[in-house]
């Protein structure tokens, strides 16, 4: 609830000040007001790690696993603690409120942000999402679940319109949200850019109810950043527009409140909701953020984190390896080198360092001989410079001297960077139509050959090699999404021949073109080398060398952020590049062969069933290696079941359009997404929702319904190795009224059991099981079958129970 001596701070203000508190004062902070104790909150983008104000690899974050990979671990308490990492990284970086998590569904694969979600399941992202947001609340930080709602693809995303029925909004798409409300009192909520049955989520009644009404929000909805586009939506239950200073509102909401337009209760009440996150936040005069706070090794959970979402798909008695029995390991892929452990766009964050696969394994293996092969290309465009091989001209040290420059030359801002790859959201440089940016850095390079140098960005831009001038041409973006635009853009690259050990004066300039909108002073350009692609079948032809020679043969393959990134969705689920020539070459030589997947979503596996092992990691963290190589050598399980459903052809997938027709994108699908529209189409996937293996074996037994919130079962650890389990129950009604998917998750428990030891549990049942929305919540009486087991298509127990 909100204070009452908060209508006193409210009676000092005059509407302008109102009005002002309502937009941000830059890219990520609201407005101060002094006068009343009040200072400016601090707003971060944070799903997966706090990158703070600045996107800067001076000011580091710590690089959590993906949301899928935190999803497949099906444990509230690692949910639970991610949210407390992630909450002592916001108070370390001075941010009072972090923009996660993205709790939107896996409704397609295709899905550009599906890494950054949690699941294809309204129940299980509920669950998770509320562990979530507690973990960082506990700690006087404000969560902020996202992006409300049914903003579940990114293809036109600013603009189009879900058609939905409201039954499916209520019983999934809501869902999904509702707990992270009620139970864990989200302190914001993201309203989504698109709009939903014809208003936009920012002017639309889904704020109010049953946000507000049905679920006693008192918190403030934050929009995603300009998403606010007119007055209009300041007569709903919009508070908070991102980013500012300029936006829709200002002095046009001054003048619809004095016209009467806007009646000035409404920006009462949304002042009165700021004020009352900023007491949460220790952000007003009077109130703190809580002294005490745990002391948690944020770099060994992203680890442990790493290992519980890893699921191990198949196995044919190949993993977990004995470290002293190998010899020789070849590893292979580009994602073995390059480890990609997050997805793109503005989840993105900057860690200190990466551990990748490679170097995971050669740590764990230090009297193994291990060779490294790329075997096939995954990255597209510049990848940035290794900081070993830059020399900032200017100071003789790593990295390189960056200026913004008036079109005569004068130096209108400078600064030494250690990265080639650079993102300004905000701050302090002059990003103007009339400036030019400079990159420029002493590049030697290791090897010798001819390389692609380059850049990526948007606008013209001139490539320069020891002054001399490679190329000047203009990177124009594809399509008109602004986020993929600032973080996916276009590269430009001309060939140079180099010598290894032989220095280059490498110089690039971008002019900056007229930026538009909400995203005006933003800019972002790697400069890099491009990848080789002129001889792929020598790539595979070395790694099927290397893999002959060897005792096993590891292959990552995956995806990047050029593939799977906010600001549009993916067109194929087939691995990119030639990756599954590469394993099938390597398998054929190779009968140990265990494959990795480092992708954020499904993808394509048509050599699953060649392979010994195949292990999801998805997108990993920072420790990613290390967490691999506790798993492959069986320090720890692999702790993942699926949250999503992994098909066996794109063709196959149910549910799978995300491309508006006429600006509109039609959920026809209703209730049956994921593994539901798969039990419904009757189609078998590759592996199935709740699917994975650990090392050990397990039975259940004596299920049986307590009441309509909970059952009970005996879970036995059968095998040699103490393990875990994930418990899964759904319900079904078969003879129904009521258009119900074949079955659907009622309730989920995580099990952790010593070798030969039995526990009986209790699963508690989600509150919604049994009910239906008619307009309102309603229950069908009758009986109702309670399946249990370890995945949705694997439920050996049953029993049944009558709802009166």
């Amino acid at each position: 609830m909100i204070p009452a001596d908060f209508d006193d701070l409210l009676g000092q203000l005059t509407l302008e000040e109102k009005v002002r508190l309502l937009t941000g004062q830059d890219f990520w902070s609201t407005h101060p007001l002094p006068g009343i104790g009040l200072r400016s909150m601090v707003l971060s983008d944070g799903p997966s790690g706090v990158r703070g104000a600045v996107w800067d690899e001076r000011d580091p974050s710590l690089n959590l696993p993906s949301a899928t990979a935190l999803s497949s671990s099906w444990d509230l308490g690692i949910a639970h603690r991610y949210g407390v990492v992630s909450a002592l990284e916001a108070r370390r970086k001075n941010v009072d409120v972090v923009l996660g998590p993205t709790i939107n569904l896996h409704r397609s694969p295709l899905g550009g942000r599906h890494f950054e979600a949690f699941s294809e399941d309204p129940v299980l992202t509920a669950e998770l999402a509320a562990a979530y947001v507690a973990g960082v609340q506990e700690l006087g930080v404000g969560a902020t679940p996202k992006h409300y709602v049914a903003n579940d693809f990114e293809t036109e995303r600013f603009t189009a319109d879900v058609v939905v029925s409201e039954r499916t909004l209520r019983e999934v798409y809501l869902l999904a949200f509702e707990k992270a409300v009620t139970e864990s009192k989200a302190w914001l909520v993201m309203s989504a850019y698109n709009s939903i049955n014809g208003a936009t989520a920012s002017e639309n009644d889904l704020l109010e109810t049953p946000l507000n009404t049905d679920w006693g929000f008192d918190g403030v909805v934050v929009s995603d950043w300009t998403a606010v586009r007119s007055v209009e939506s300041a007569k709903h239950s919009q508070d908070l527009a991102m980013p500012g200073p300029v936006g829709a509102w200002g002095d046009a909401l001054v003048e619809a409140v004095r016209s009467g337009e806007v009646k000035e209760d409404a920006i009462d009440r949304k002042v009165l909701r700021l004020l009352a996150l900023a007491a949460r936040v220790g952000a007003l005069e009077g109130f703190e953020k809580p002294a005490d706070v745990p002391q948690v090794d944020g770099v060994a959970f992203t680890r442990t984190a790493a290992a519980e979402g890893s699921v191990l798909l198949s196995n044919k008695s190949e993993l977990p390896w004995t470290a002293d029995a190998l010899q020789r390991v070849a590893v292979i892929g580009h994602n073995a080198r390059d480890a990609r452990t997050q997805g793109g766009g503005s989840a993105t964050v900057i860690p200190s360092s990466v551990v990748s696969p490679l170097a995971g394994l050669q740590q764990a293996l230090p009297n193994a001989e291990i060779t490294y092969s790329i075997g096939a290309v995954v990255q597209e465009g510049v990848a940035e410079l290794p900081l070993a091989t830059m020399t900032n001209p200017v100071n003789g040290q790593p990295g390189a001297r960056v200026r913004f420059l008036e079109a005569d030359g004068m130096e209108l801002f400078a600064e030494n960077r250690f990265s080639s790859a650079l993102v300004y959201l905000g701050g302090n440089a002059p990003i103007t139509d009339t400036a030019v940016f400079e990159f420029h850095t002493t590049y030697t390079p290791a090897e010798s050959g001819d390389i692609l140098l380059g850049f990526a960005s948007v606008g013209r831009g001139r490539i320069f090699a020891d002054g001399n001038l490679l190329l000047e041409e203009t990177a124009v973006p594809v399509g008109t999404d602004l986020g993929a635009a600032l973080l996916s853009p276009p590269s430009v690259t001309a060939p140079l021949a180099v010598t290894a050990g032989q220095p280059i004066d490498v110089r690039v300039e971008l002019d900056l073109p007229d930026r538009e909108g909400g995203l005006g002073n933003a800019l972002s350009i790697t400069v890099g080398v491009e990848p080789d692609r002129s001889d792929p079948q020598s790539l595979i032809d070395e790694a099927v060398a290397a893999a002959r020679a060897a005792d096993v043969a590891l292959v990552v393959v995956g995806t990047n952020s050029k593939v799977e990134s906010e600001g549009y969705d993916r067109t194929t689920l087939a691995l990119p590049g030639r990756q599954d020539d590469l394993v099938r070459a390597v398998v054929a030589v190779n009968p140990r062969t265990v494959v990795v997947v480092n992708a954020g979503s499904p993808v394509l596996l048509p050599w699953r069933d060649d392979v010994a092992a195949l292990l999801v990691t998805y997108f990993g963290g920072q420790e990613y290696g290390n967490a691999l190589a506790d798993v492959l050598l069986g320090v720890v399980e692999p702790g993942g079941r699926l949250p999503t459903t992994w098909p066996r052809e794109q063709d196959d997938v149910p549910v799978i359009d995300v491309t508006p027709q006429d600006g509109v994108v039609r959920y026809d699908e209703g209730v049956h997404i994921g593994y539901r529209a798969w039990l419904r189409a009757g189609t078998e996937p590759a592996f199935g929702f709740g699917h994975g293996l650990g090392y050990t074996t397990w039975e259940l037994s004596d299920l049986r319904a307590n009441d309509p919130s909970s059952v009970a079962l005996i879970v036995r650890n059968t095998g040699e190795r103490d393990g875990k389990h994930v418990v899964q129950v759904y319900a079904e009604r078969p003879e129904s009224t009521v258009d119900r998917p074949v079955r659907w998750l009622a309730g989920f428990a995580v099990v952790r059991l010593e070798a030969g030891q039995a526990r009986e549990i209790t699963v508690q049942l989600h509150d919604r099981t049994f009910e239906h929305w008619d307009n309102g919540w309603t229950t069908e009486p009758g009986a109702f079958t309670l399946r249990a087991g370890s995945a949705v298509s694997d439920l050996p127990l049953s029993t049944e129970l009558r709802i009166r």
